[in-house]
């Protein structure tokens, strides 16, 4: 069953006076648990692709439906509250909040939920340590490099256990070892509470772990690859 369809979606962002079509009519559908990751040249369209189905940005053209949800139709508080309830996003530049520490970086969406403060506690030290952070969780994202900043952001994407991740290059900026360290704990979470991941990568790493790679070239799907695995 389908948690996300994209219904030939196209994306223009004007640059100017010059139209850019970041998307040329998507057409993608995702299963619920599905682990897969969207491949493709710098500019092929895959951050589109996450911003337009999490709700950041507004499709041009096209349907998307997030978990029974037509999200071009809802209002604006409605789609903040799918983002907060159902997705987990982790962002190329990480999206800390500067002023907070790793630990409260990882309560920050527990807090908005209205999850109750030691619930957060519980749930941030124990994800801190599987991301071998739990030394650092009293430093702010300016004392930490930015492989720590992107482990903390992996971590507050996941704690909440959301329906589905959104992750932009989430090994990116990660030495290989804590890259097989992170991205074991997201399949672990994929298998165990039914987590749907959607990757957009270059990591070899990563889309050997895949379920399936959708490839795209200059805002089109141009193959798809399914991993035996």
């Amino acid at each position: 069953m389908a948690i996300v369809e994209c219904v030939g979606v196209k994306k223009t962002y004007q640059q100017g006076k010059v139209a850019v079509d970041a998307l040329q009519g998507i057409d993608l559908s995702v299963d619920r648990g599905e682990f897969i990751a969207l491949a493709g040249p710098s500019g092929s369209g895959k951050t589109t692709v996450l911003n337009l189905i999490g709700g950041l940005d507004d499709i041009t053209q096209g349907r998307i439906v997030v978990d029974g949800q037509d999200i071009t139709r809802l209002k604006s508080s409605q789609l903040a509250d799918m983002r907060l309830h159902k997705i987990g996003f982790v962002f190329q530049s990480y999206n800390l909040v500067p002023v907070l520490s790793a630990v409260e970086n990882v309560e920050f969406v527990m807090m908005l939920q209205g999850i109750p403060r030691s619930e957060r506690l519980k749930r941030s030290h124990a994800i801190l340590e599987e991301v071998g952070l739990v030394d650092l969780m009293g430093r702010r994202p300016a004392e930490m490099s930015g492989g720590q900043q992107q482990r903390v952001a992996v971590a507050r994407a996941i704690v909440s256990e959301p329906a589905i991740v959104l992750a932009d290059e989430p090994t990116a900026n990660l030495d290989s070892k804590t890259g097989e360290r992170l991205l074991a704990l997201m399949k672990e979470l994929n298998r165990s509470k039914g987590i749907t991941f959607i990757f957009s990568t270059h990591d070899k790493m990563v889309m050997e772990r895949a379920q399936r790679i959708v490839l795209l070239r200059d805002g089109m799907v141009v193959d798809t690859v399914i991993n035996d695995r």
